[in-house]
């Protein structure tokens, strides 16, 4: 184990490694972050913020010496530098379960191979690719980057093979993968701890609502039956024993309007759908990852309220200040900010958590929240 007062380290500085970096100091950790941004927002709360790239060879070798142990924020960190550290170091996630997550085409290849249903696709190497696979697959797809997308970017939808083309010419003509497109009834998201030991913790099942790509909210308990809910579950802890996991998951899932429960992707470290946690239960899923990179069993995953996350975008500040007035007077209502010094659309700035008896209480009292805040709203 590795025990308070050792300093772990953080590959990323952005709001992921700053609630890390605030959960490993409130346990008694030091914290090394490396991140190239002077001004991230991870790097100003940390006990070292090494400003230098992710391939800084002189600032991986000071990781390194002075690290016990070393977790990332997000997954392209490049895989020299997961398996320089890993050579010296424990890394969790480790690099293999890291790879297979950046990738979309290895991630669902994987999904698949481990007998987990996701939607029907086809891996897009070159533009040869490309007619067998509408051939094979119903479109309308979407042809999605097979790396760097996120939050609804690298994604085009297509409904025949000349748009397919012309969409592959548009993502770069790197590698993608093309995807049907479903009819859904729900998103859900399942996040869960699960130590070197093979020891797993799994919170609550999310029910997540997006506006253009980008999560708006997450209401725990979702409104699903139980057994969906237990199905949801037991497919996330199978795709994280496949890969030997180790750290925190967050497994994204579909429900079709026919009842199909699929897998969507995955993201190999704490989740902005796992927000929630910090306040409604009785362990984070930032405490989580401390835990499983220092070989502490993971906490209880208990759920201590109900609750509604509500992410807080960029779009808010370009109207001015919001009115955090009418926040603090709900008394049941948690405000987290990031510390990121310029709002710009669609950028996290933060989020807030309504506790509540019940979630359709707190999603009222989210919405209700929401609506005062907006700068251009009207006065009482």
């Amino acid at each position: 184990m590795i025990l308070p007062d050792a300093v772990l380290g953080v590959l990323g500085g952005g709001q992921l490694g700053r609630m890390f970096t605030l959960a490993a100091r409130s346990m008694g950790y030091r914290v090394w972050v490396l991140d190239p941004d002077p001004h991230s927002p991870a790097g100003s709360i940390a006990d070292r913020h090494l400003q230098a790239g992710y391939d800084d060879a002189a600032a991986l070798e000071a990781m390194a010496a002075e690290c016990a142990a070393v977790t990332t924020e997000f997954e392209n960190v490049p895989a020299e530098t997961l398996e320089f550290l890993e050579s010296k170091l424990p890394v969790r996630p480790g690099s293999k379960a890291v790879a297979i997550a950046r990738d979309r085409i290895r991630e669902k290849t994987f999904i698949r191979d481990t007998g987990l249903a996701t939607a029907a696709f086809h891996a897009i190497e070159s533009a040869d690719d490309l007619p067998a696979a509408c051939e094979s697959l119903v479109l309308p797809a979407l042809l999605k980057t097979a790396q760097l997308g996120y939050d609804g970017k690298g994604q085009i939808g297509v409904t025949n093979l000349q748009e397919a083309r012309d969409a592959f010419i548009k993502l770069g003509e790197k590698p993608c993968v093309l995807e049907e497109c479903l009819e859904l009834d729900q998103e859900l998201s399942v996040i869960l701890a699960r130590s070197a030991a093979g020891t797993t913790a799994v919170y609550p099942v999310g029910e997540n609502t997006h506006l253009r790509g980008i999560l708006d909210t997450t209401q725990v308990p979702g409104r699903i039956a139980d057994d969906v809910a237990e199905q949801a579950r037991s497919m996330a802890l199978q795709l994280a024993e496949a890969m030997d996991y180790c750290g925190v998951l967050a497994v994204e899932f579909f429900i079709t309007i026919d009842g199909k429960l699929l897998i969507n992707e995955m993201a190999p470290r704490p989740h902005n759908s796992g927000h929630y946690t910090i306040d409604a239960c009785l362990t984070s899923q930032f405490e989580q990852q401390v835990r499983t990179l220092c070989g502490l069993p993971p906490g209880s995953t208990r759920l201590l309220s109900p609750a509604v996350m509500v992410n807080l975008l960029g779009n808010l500040w370009l109207k001015g200040t919001p009115r955090w007035q009418y926040l603090f007077a709900e008394t049941h209502t948690r405000l987290h900010l990031y510390g990121k010094g310029e709002a710009r659309e669609g950028r996290k700035m933060g989020h807030y958590t309504c506790l509540a008896e019940d979630a359709k209480q707190a999603m009222l009292i989210a919405e209700r929240v929401r609506a005062a805040i907006d700068p251009a709203a009207p006065d009482d």
